[in-house]
Parts: C-alpha cells; structure tokens; sequence
C-alpha cells in the first residue's frame, strides 16, 4: 500500500516545540511547556475526528481510534513519550534535512564543530540515499521521541485514510517526563483501558526490544562528626572523606557500567553532596535478574558497613527503593505480544533486531502496571546531543510496522 506519509511534516513541527523536563521540579509535568506539544497534538488527533483526544491536568495526552472490525480484539496502546532530555538544550530547535545522503560527514552550520562522521555514528553507512534530519548544531534535535510521536501520529492517520486495513480499538497515549524516570507516574490505567501496549521509542531500524534491566535506587546518608577544624584532633570525623573511601573501594575492573556489557550488571555513583558532618551518596543497581540485583545490594551494604566500619564515631543510613523490574517477567506471560511486533517488523520488509535493553523504558513499568509493553523502534540515533539524528525513511517505516501491528492483532483475533 502506497501511503501519503505525514510523519516527517509532523516531525519537523513537533521537535520546534521546547519539551525539555526537569528532574529539579516535583510537579507533573515536570515544564509547563511540555503541554505546548500535549495542547498540539489534542488538536490534531481532534481535527482527524478523534473525538474523546484531551491533555489531563498532569499532561498525558489520550485518545481513541475507534475498532473497523466485527469481532472482538483486544484493545492495543501506542505510547511515545513527549519531553526531551535535560542534558542538551531544546530550545529554538532548527531541523535541517540533508537529502539524498551519500556517505559525506555532515557539518551543522550553527557549531561546525559539531559533525556527524561514519566513524562516530557507524549506523549512517546503512543510510545511503535517505534524507537524514539533524538539528542546526547546538541544540538537540529531539527525535527521542518526537520520531515515536509523529509516527503514531502518521500511522493513525494513514488508518483513518485507509478504512480497508483492518484493527481494532487503538489507544494514542503521550506522556510526559520520561527522561527524567517519571514517565508513567500518573498513567490512568483504568482509564486508559487497554490490553496490550507499544513504547514506540526504539534506535535501530527494525529493532524490538522485550527485556529491560530491573533496577534499585539506593541512597546512602553518611554521618560524620563535625568539630572547628582548628581543635579537630582526635575529635573530627569527616563524612566527605569517608564518601571518598566508599567510592573507591568500589570495584575497579567489575559492576561498573565503564566495566560491563552484555549481560552484566552494576553499581553506579550518579550523585555525591555533602560536607564534613553529612555526606550523601546516590546509586543506581542495575541488573537483568532478580537474583544478581539483589547480590548488588548485598555487596554495597556489606561494603559500606566496612568502610564506615573503619571510623567508630561516625554512622550511615543506606535504603535501598525499587524503581522498576525486567519488563521480560510480564511479557514471557504473553509470547504473542512480541512476536505479533517481530511480524509487524517482518511484514515491513526489515530485519528484525531483537534485544535485551541495558536500561528501561516507560514500558518497563507499564509491564507491571497491567499493560504488557516492548519497546518498538522509532528510528532515533544520538539521542541527548546535539548530534542526534533521523531519517525520513526510517520513520515511515516505523509508521508502516505500527499499522501492520493494529492489523496483525486484529487479523489473529
């Protein structure tokens, strides 16, 4: 089916529109202008006849595509989320589309010290021939997950267009605040209302991903003794010095993410502040089973009773707080929901990537919220910098394996 696509138009117009969340923020969203985008995309999904499109007073967006079938299937959810990251600027995005692309490093004009080469982004050699979207050099171009975004959009719009492909009831949901891990805090689930979902918020072309890391926090108070240091001998306790020791005691050649691949887990210091009577440490645990996420949490417990241990005076407090489980857990419950998305890939004309995610997405937490949810790819590279790039092709692709999802549901029901 030869489709008139709409994505790179929504594309361009959505990544113009400052999203960037804030982990400094304890409101929901995180920007008030994320909704800028959410209002957007309301009055589009309105104007293509989704009557029941709304943005809720935290900012997720929701709507329906009604069923065009006569039986039941199950209710499927295309997510993507909305905000870009906090660690690169997102404001006065200027996408550029360099046509045609032939190999040549591509120079943004804005910084020209910012150059996208072959040797640094190798996945550029696949792309010969397509129009590749960039930003203009010092901002990102937030196509994490602006290209999830305007596929959804498309693929809704091509189905509306199109009567003949057959799916059932669809729920659109965008959500805010992702990058910042609270993604799905205020998803209405029952509301929501369906059976199955898709984070559309991939790399590679072709990729699925359908297990994740579980992850712990861990935030460890260290408690010194403070004195004037001018009468500190044999008094002061210094909780920084201390910090210091803990850090590096840590493992030099193992459970760090500099240190690990493939399957390996970690212990990671994300965040240190403090001074001499308290020092705070911050940890990320990382693994894909239980049982190694659990070892991590052992190993730091017992290092930091050592370490402190050394310095009689002082004391610590170490919690240790679930932040989400290995999304694979809820999905090898329901086979049907990854292998319908390899067949959507499939049906596309793409080699399939199947893979395991060293990280999360809001589908991780989804998973265990009720809504079964792999990761399907979006066509995003370089995400978080300024040169984080796309391709039209890619994104119509994505497009075309969201429609063959809705149909393949419905055809298997």
């Amino acid at each position: 089916m030869n489709f008139q696509h709409t994505v790179v138009d929504r594309f361009l117009r959505y990544v113009r529109i400052d999203t960037q969340s804030d982990p400094f923020s304890d409101t929901c969203p995180s920007t008030e202008k994320q909704k800028d985008l959410g209002r957007l995309l309301v009055k589009e999904l309105l104007e293509l006849g989704l009557s029941d499109a709304h943005i809720d007073d935290n900012g997720y967006v929701y709507a329906t595509l009604e069923s065009n079938v006569n039986k039941k299937v199950p209710v499927i959810c295309f997510c993507s989320h909305m905000d870009t990251a906090p660690d690169c600027s997102g404001t006065d995005v200027k996408p550029i589309i360099h046509e045609n692309y032939s190999g040549q490093d591509l120079v943004l004009p804005d910084d020209p010290s910012q150059v996208l080469r072959v040797k640094d982004h190798p996945e550029l050699a696949n792309k010969m021939g397509h129009d590749i979207i960039t930003a203009s050099g010092t901002t990102l171009l937030g196509a994490d997950n602006k290209a999830g975004v305007a596929a959804i959009m498309d693929a809704v719009t091509q189905m509306l267009r199109n009567p003949e492909i057959p799916h059932g009831r669809i729920r659109v949901l965008f959500t805010p605040d992702e990058e910042i891990g609270r993604g799905v805090d205020k998803v209405d689930i029952p509301k929501l209302a369906a059976d199955f979902g898709y984070t559309i918020d991939g790399e590679r072309v072709g990729s699925l991903e359908d297990e994740t890391f579980s992850a712990d926090g861990a935030t460890l108070d260290i408690h010194g003794v403070s004195v004037h240091p001018g009468f500190a001998k044999g008094k002061l306790v210094n909780a920084i010095k201390i910090a210091g020791e803990l850090l590096n005691a840590l493992p030099k050649d193992r459970l760090s993410p500099e240190t690990t691949a493939g399957r390996e887990g970690f212990i990671h210091p994300v965040h240190v502040n403090g001074n001499g009577e308290k020092a705070t440490i911050q940890f990320i645990l990382r693994d894909f089973t239980r049982e190694g996420l659990a070892a991590h949490g052992e190993f730091l417990k017992a290092l930091t009773a050592e370490v402190v241990g050394r310095h009689p005076k002082a004391s610590y407090d170490l919690e240790i707080k679930e932040q989400y489980r290995n999304m694979k857990e809820v999905l090898n419950l329901h086979p049907q929901v990854a292998d319908y998305a390899q067949e959507a890939i499939e049906r596309t004309g793409l080699k399939v990537h199947r893979s395991s995610i060293r990280g999360g997405t809001d589908g991780s937490r989804l998973s265990f919220m009720g809504l079964p949810c792999p990761n399907v790819f979006a066509g995003e590279h370089a995400f978080h910098s300024k040169q984080e790039w796309a391709t039209r092709q890619d994104m119509e692709k994505a497009t075309q394996t969201i429609i063959n999802l809705a149909s393949i549901w419905a055809e298997k029901s």
